[in-house]
Order: C-alpha cells, then structure tokens, then sequence
C-alpha cells in the first residue's frame, strides 16, 4: 500500500526525508550531495530499510542491484522522480 496523494505533486525529497527520519534521525537530508555511507554514515541494513521506507511511502522498489548507484540523496531523488516518471509504481491493492 502506497501514501502517494494523487492530488500532490510527487516531491522526492519530501519521501527521502521522511524515510531518514524513520530509519536515521540524527540526519538531516539537507546536504543533497552527502555521501548516504561514508558522510552520513548508513550501514547495510539502514539502506535496506531506506528502501523498504520509501517502497512503502512512494510504490516504488530499488532493488538492490541499484544501491552501488544510490550514493548521496540527490542520486536517490533523482532515481524516485525518475521512476515515478515512468510509472514504474507497484500497483495498490
């Protein structure tokens, strides 16, 4: 299930926020080009959640074939607006 407003712009880095806020929120994600590891200091198993957090808030999934790519916010906002672009959201049930 997604909390995408349809009447809301879909605002990447608003989700990026909420989701650090959840996973990590000792960060705060105005440095857009911070490196999510080395700077900000995410492990493994924050970006695993990172992706289960923004899956759950936007519809769409990064696999993880896509986290080597996925170094700072910017590159991760970009991702989202990219794919929610395309329609790549999973369907709501």
């Amino acid at each position: 299930m997604t909390t995408l407003d349809p009447r809301r712009p879909f605002d990447p880095h608003r989700h990026v926020a909420a989701a650090l806020a959840e996973i990590a929120p000792d960060i705060e994600p105005d440095d857009l080009d911070a490196d999510l590891h080395d700077v900000l200091g995410l492990d493994s198993m924050d970006t695993l959640n990172l992706a289960a957090a923004l899956a759950r808030s936007t519809g769409i999934d990064i696999p993880e074939r896509d986290f080597p790519e996925l170094r700072t916010i910017r590159q991760l906002e970009g991702y989202l607006a990219d794919r929610h672009e395309r329609g790549e959201q999973e369907a709501s049930p």
